[in-house]
Parts: C-alpha cells; structure tokens; sequence
C-alpha cells in the first residue's frame, strides 16, 4: 500500500487550512428543481465531508444571467430561494467538518450534456454569436452584456462569503463563456474583449477576478478551473508553448486567482509532451507561476470521463503515480470526481486501508444523488 502521509496533510490556500489535500471535483448533478438547492442537495455533499474529503467544490451553479445555465434544474446561485439552499449546503459541510466552495458558472453557447435541445427558453450568449462548433447562430453580446455579467460573477462571489462558503471557483475551461473568451475560434470580438493573442482574449477573465477581488475579503481564496482543450478535441491547446502558458496564467494571477484547477481527460498526461519535463498541466502551472494548483482527470479510475459517458464502466486504479508527483510537489491539491460521485467513502476506504471494498465506477452513478 502506498504511503498515504502526504494525501492526509493539511494545505493553506490563502487564509483557507485545508485539512488535506483531496478535493471532491465540481461535477454537474441536475437535482435542483428549479434551480433551488434541497435537503438531498446538502446531505449529498455533507456525506463527502463526513467522510473526510478536504474541500468540496459543489457542481457548477449560475450566476445571475439569464443565459448562465443550460438547464433548469442545475442549481442557481442567485435568487433569495436559491441562495438560501445553499445556505443550508455550506451549512450542513461545516457541520460535517468540511470547506466548501461553490463553483460559479455561465455555460456561454454550450448545451448541456444531457439535454440535446435547449432545455431553457431563452437565448445562449457567447462572445461572438457563435456555437462552439464555430456556428452563428446570435448576436455577440454587447459590451452592457459583458458588464453585467462581470457584476453578476462579482454578487455571486459576495454572496458566497457572506453565506459563509470558505471560497469561491470560476469554471474557465471546457467550452463554457470564459473559455469562449479565451478561443481564437470563439472569440472575433474587435473591441477591448477581443484579440489576436490569447493575453488579449483573457481580458473578460482577468475583470471578472477583479471584480470578484473588490467585494470579497483578501484572504477569501479564489480558485479558476482551467482547460487546454475543446469540447471534442483533446489535443487543443489554448497555450501553446510553456512560455505562453507562463505569461497567460501571470496575467490571472495578478487578476486576483489564488489557485488554478486545472482539468485534463487523465492527470497522467502530459501537458507539453514536446518538452524536457514530463509535467502535467497542473504541474507546468505550478513551474511557471509558483501559485497553488489543482489536478484532475481520471484520478482513482483508469478511463476518462467520456467513457463513461458512453455508458463504459471505470475500473478502480492505484493511487501510486499520482501520490509520488504530489509528494515531489508537482502539483498542490487532487480532485477527484467519479470515485467520490461512486462512493462518498472512498477516501476515509483508502485512508483506512480498504482499498478491496473499493468498486469500480459505473455509469448508473449519475443517476442518482446518493
């Protein structure tokens, strides 16, 4: 059994102690009937802290936009019904003895999952009117568009510290509007949000972080998930070389993010294959900026995310690899997505040496809220 020691320490992420350092990753539940958090909501995340994951990052949840969500029962995070579900989440997390913070969403020109056809009747929004299959099928949104949006990250990240969520993150990867924003493809803007670098295109992030920097304490960490793929395309970068991934995440550091998450379909991965390390894209964010990051992708599994999608089981998978790059400081923290959504004890299983009572992932777990 592999040394677990550095799994279980404890991590400071700004003013936040994690108590260790498993993250439950953000996963998209759609069991909020319109929108509004319940009782099931909050007991499901409370038995992932019961059972002592560190931090959880609930699933994505809209700001308040009209268009920031692609189907009527993910949870909002605006509205006094709203809100005050959450307030019932957090709660019941810190009662458990866990940290919690709520990931804010706007899905931009990006349909759900699992609903096909528009779930919600009104439009999508993206930068430039386009789906991002590179369709037009809108108008961009106007530059009002862009700043009320920016407002609405801002009352959301305020409105979580002030119910009591130990921080906050922004989803700015896998084809939702940040990550819009920052696409060649998807962004053709010609004013201030626009550009033909990708430090240009960053700029709806880097004010979007410091609007959210202006209304929450400093210590309140401020966590940014980022991809360097497409939907359906894998090998897409954003960055394309280690030095422009460099100049592009100083640029959100100085914005105001405490952390980066940074997702990939297997952690084992290598972000730059062409280069001298053999660094994951977390690995290469900590390299080049020295601030805390997150890995995940496939953690405890040995299959990604989109074979399960597929209807395929996961087979459980050792933790070796990934505990020796934690333990060489590769990256900071681990998030861990389909293994805890299969099992809420699968940390406390592996801490305890259990690892036979482990199973394997199947899909049927995404049916249900257990």
């Amino acid at each position: 059994m592999p040394d677990l020691d550095i799994l279980l320490t404890p991590y400071r992420l700004n003013a936040l102690t994690v108590p260790n350092r498993v993250v439950m990753a953000p996963m998209t539940r759609s069991f909020s009937p319109g929108g509004i958090p319940g009782a099931d909501v909050a007991a499901y995340y409370r038995r992932r802290a019961a059972h002592g994951v560190g931090l959880v990052i609930t699933e994505g949840t809209g700001v308040g936009r009209a268009a920031a969500l692609d189907d009527p029962d993910v949870p909002r995070f605006h509205g006094e019904a709203a809100l005050a579900g959450w307030k019932k989440v957090v709660d019941a997390v810190h009662a458990a003895g866990g940290r919690i913070a709520p990931q804010l969403w706007h899905v931009g020109h990006k349909p759900s999952n699992g609903a096909g056809e528009r779930a919600l009747a009104h439009r999508y929004e993206s930068p430039s009117g386009l789906s991002i299959t590179g369709e037009r099928v809108a108008q961009p949104m106007s530059e009002s568009d862009v700043a009320d949006t920016i407002d609405a990250y801002a009352r959301a990240a305020a409105d979580a510290e002030r119910l009591g969520f130990d921080g906050v993150e922004l989803h700015g990867g896998h084809g939702y509007l940040i990550n819009q924003f920052f696409s060649e493809d998807l962004n053709q803007r010609g004013d201030r949000y626009g550009g033909a670098t990708l430090v240009e295109r960053s700029r709806f992030a880097v004010e979007v972080l410091k609007a959210i920097r202006a209304v929450v304490t400093p210590g309140f960490p401020v966590i940014l998930r980022l991809s360097q793929w497409k939907p359906k395309d894998f090998r897409a970068r954003l960055a394309g070389t280690p030095a422009v991934l460099e100049e592009w995440l100083g640029l959100l550091v100085d914005a105001g993010a405490d952390a980066f998450h940074l997702s990939q379909p297997a952690y084992w991965q290598p972000a730059f294959p062409e280069a001298d390390a053999n660094l994951n894209l977390a690995g290469w964010a900590k390299k080049v900026t020295g601030v805390t990051t997150i890995t995940v992708g496939s953690v405890g599994l040995g299959s990604d995310v989109y074979d399960s999608f597929a209807g395929k089981d996961a087979q459980s998978a050792p933790l070796d690899d990934l505990l020796a790059r934690l333990e060489r400081g590769e990256f900071d923290l681990v998030a861990v997505g389909r293994a805890l959504l299969q099992d809420a004890a699968w940390l406390e299983k592996i801490r305890q040496g259990r690892i036979d009572e482990i199973g394997n992932f199947t899909p049927d777990a995404f049916s249900t809220l257990a």
